[in-house]
């Protein structure tokens, strides 16, 4: 997915909060975002919005010398949903179709990303869940059910902290001897890592590797050479978040995306509204049908 000139307001906006939430010094707010202006009139619009952020985010880390700004902000959204993972277990457990909750429900974590909101209140996550269970969910459920059940090797893309919490109520529902996760190779945002999958149990279920890049998504070109290989040996992809949908929709591999639609842009490009859940396949293999069934 190619950037819009409506992320340009988008990246000046998070070069501001982005800034505030790891230094009180005003100096370093203005030159923070002097220098993403700089950079949104030069940048190329033919590359994902990811690739921005993440220089934003690589600059910050070298101004400040803090190596993950987010870290207590990233325990604190783990912690927040580990509270919760007795009650959403007992929902999975006691509904007609456990896979189907634990998709809407995966969704509902995407609600935890500081790239888009800045701040994620612990009032918002149970407002998401409950919108989690009292909407559809826009997309091919069963489709997806089925590319799962007949997949030999599935590699799962996970997105944020908190929202990983989420993601393993879903991975315990596929086949765990066939799933590799993916966490982010540098500290970026609230983006999980090694250190969230090690937290919230995920290693303790099936094998995790990191992409060893920093990019709030999964730019392929910046990704390590053996995640390119893991990635590409896949035969299903599952990937959590917008910032992955907006750096491997237009890639050519057999990819479905999970995330709450949080833009304009981003939902001019699937059709459906912002505060849509979207279990959306890649662009390069849907259908028509793919981006307008729902399922309740």
């Amino acid at each position: 997915m190619k950037s819009a000139l409506d992320c340009v307001p988008c990246h000046v906006r998070q070069s501001l909060d982005a800034s505030r939430a790891v230094s009180d010094d005003p100096a370093l707010h203005e030159q923070m975002l002097r220098e993403m202006l700089r950079w949104t009139a030069e940048m190329d619009p033919n590359v994902p919005p990811p690739v921005l952020g993440q220089r934003l985010h690589r600059r910050l880390r070298e101004v400040t010398g803090i190596e993950d700004p987010y870290r207590a902000e990233k325990d604190r959204h783990n912690e927040m949903v580990m509270r919760l993972l007795p009650e959403l277990r007992e929902r999975i457990d006691t509904t007609d179709d456990p896979f189907g909750l634990a998709v809407k429900l995966a969704i509902a974590g995407n609600i935890i990303d500081l790239g888009v909101t800045g701040e994620v209140p612990d009032g918002a996550l149970r407002e998401s869940i409950d919108q989690a269970l009292a909407e559809p969910v826009h997309g091919l459920v069963d489709e997806l059910r089925r590319d799962i059940d007949r997949a030999s090797d599935i590699l799962y893309l996970a997105d944020n902290c908190g929202e990983i919490v989420f993601d393993r109520l879903l991975i315990e529902h596929l086949p765990l001897e066939k799933v590799t996760v993916a966490v982010r190779g540098v500290p970026i945002l609230n983006d999980a890592t090694m250190v969230d999958a090690e937290h919230v149990g995920l290693t303790d279920l099936v094998e995790v590797i990191d992409n060893g890049t920093d990019a709030p998504g999964t730019v392929l070109d910046d990704c390590s050479p053996g995640f390119r290989r893991r990635f590409e040996a896949a035969d299903l992809i599952i990937a959590k978040g917008q910032g992955n949908f907006e750096s491997l929709s237009d890639v050519d591999a057999d990819t479905w995306f999970l995330f709450k639609v949080k833009c304009s842009v981003v939902a001019d490009h699937v059709g459906e509204p912002v505060g849509t859940h979207m279990v959306f396949r890649s662009s390069a293999r849907q259908t028509t049908a793919d981006t307008t069934a729902t399922v309740e």
